[in-house]
């Protein structure tokens, strides 16, 4: 079958306004979630990080309160031990497109600190999107779009609609007002149309071959809809 490519931060922590650092990383139930169903419809997957650095793991996110309870949070961590190409993952300037059949990019708020402004991420990201590839980003991975511009500094995804991690989340998750910008702000500022739903519920935009989910809720959903691309 198919190899699939997971972009993952490489961040572990993300700087809020007051300079402040907030332990973060990639949120669990956003990369195990379409790891499982990529695996389980028999394609490969293969992970790759600025710099080549294993993920840090956001431990937030295998609280119990994020996964429906202790055994949801169970789940969750055993399928992170059985994804063991998270361990290791290739340089990110090193990534072939041509190797691959799709891209995603998990969120977190790790993106928010690195992919946000990473070049190499950003001339991946555009390519993807002109080769026609099915293309899936989730939650806060939407922040890495804000680096696919063009000589000129358009933004490569202006015109775009998109779900990403809304304002309102940001609000109800408590940090909207230590953060130094709002990832649903900026992509407004870039050109890109934010679609936003309810707070939590799962919701998944498709525009193109570009896939995007708003939230954790948003992750098997859109890799249902990138399987159906792939099909």
């Amino acid at each position: 079958m198919s190899k699939i490519l997971f972009v993952l931060t490489g961040a572990d922590q993300w700087t809020l306004a007051d300079g402040t650092k907030h332990p973060t990383g990639f949120w669990a139930e956003e990369a195990v979630a379409p790891y499982e169903a990529f695996k389980a419809a028999g394609h490969e997957v293969v992970v790759a990080t600025p710099g080549g650095v294993v993920p840090p793991l956001d431990r937030g996110s295998l609280a119990p309160q994020f996964n429906g309870g202790q055994e949801g949070a169970d789940k969750v961590a055993a399928a992170l031990d059985a994804f063991t190409e998270l361990q290791s993952p290739l340089k990110l300037a090193d990534v072939d497109l041509d190797d691959y059949a799709a891209v995603f990019y998990p969120g977190g708020h790790g993106p928010m600190e690195d992919l946000a402004v990473d070049a190499t991420s950003g001339r991946l990201l555009t390519l993807a999107l002109e080769s026609g590839k099915p293309l899936g980003v989730v939650c806060h991975g939407p922040a890495a779009l804000l680096a696919a511009t063009g000589a000129d500094g358009t933004n490569s995804f202006k015109g775009y609609d998109v779900a990403a991690f809304t304002n309102e989340e940001e609000v109800q998750g408590g940090l909207a007002d230590k953060a130094k910008w709002l990832l649903q702000d900026r992509l407004t500022e870039a050109g890109v149309h934010v679609k936003p739903a309810e707070p939590w519920a799962p919701h998944v935009v498709v525009d193109r071959n570009l896939v995007t989910g708003q939230n954790p809720a948003s992750s098997a959903p859109l890799a249902a809809e990138l399987l159906k691309k792939l099909a």
